[in-house]
């Protein structure tokens, strides 16, 4: 969750997976996984960077939960948008 600002100058918490799109024009609006518009105070650099920090905050507690370094890597790949950087599967010898 990550803490945004509605134009009125409310605070507002939101679930950051449920972004789809973030706009600028020149408020940022940001459309969600249903459909539904808001528009917030901060701009698009910031609403990403509240994001990864989020996200990096989450990683972080699932890393001092594992007990060795494969597991982190496991973890890290799963949380990544890179495929490119997941191994690939290599068809077995005969």
């Amino acid at each position: 969750m990550i803490e945004l600002t509605r134009l009125n100058g409310r605070p507002m918490t939101l679930n950051s997976d449920l972004i789809k799109t973030a706009e600028a024009s020149p408020d940022t609006m940001l459309t969600l996984i249903n459909g539904e518009k808001m528009i917030v105070r901060e701009t698009i650099a910031e609403v990403e960077e509240r994001v990864m920090a989020y996200r990096a905050r989450l990683l972080a507690i699932v890393a001092k939960r594992l007990h060795n370094f494969g597991d982190l890597e496991r973890i890290a790949a799963l949380a990544s948008l890179d495929v490119e950087a997941q191994p690939s599967a290599t068809p077995l010898s005969k």
